[in-house]
């Protein structure tokens, strides 16, 4: 019965750190993406390093989500894909 006991405490609390990786909000500093509760961690080119920043909105520019750890442009949100209406124009969220 302990050793049940001690198996289910086991994998309750490592079930529990799983979810806990998307803590930090928008604006805190990250090195991946994982990080994020928006799960975009953003390159901060004029500071250097990176930050949690929101997915895109609705014709907001846009990349597609990196398999790295940051990105230049997030991604958009979910129900939104990014694409581009023309090749001359950057990549935006539009409705799917």
């Amino acid at each position: 019965m302990a050793t049940t006991f001690a198996l289910l405490v086991g994998v309750l609390l490592h079930c529990w750190g799983a979810h806990s990786l998307h803590t930090k909000n928008d604006r805190d500093r990250c090195f991946h993406h994982s990080e994020c509760r928006s799960d975009c961690c953003l390159m901060d080119l004029d500071v250097g390093g990176a930050f949690c920043a929101p997915k895109g909105r609705i014709t907001m520019a846009c990349l597609p989500q990196t398999k790295g750890a940051t990105n230049i442009i997030c991604p958009c949100r979910i129900g939104l894909t990014c694409t581009s209406k023309d090749q001359m124009c950057p990549r935006r969220c539009h409705m799917i």
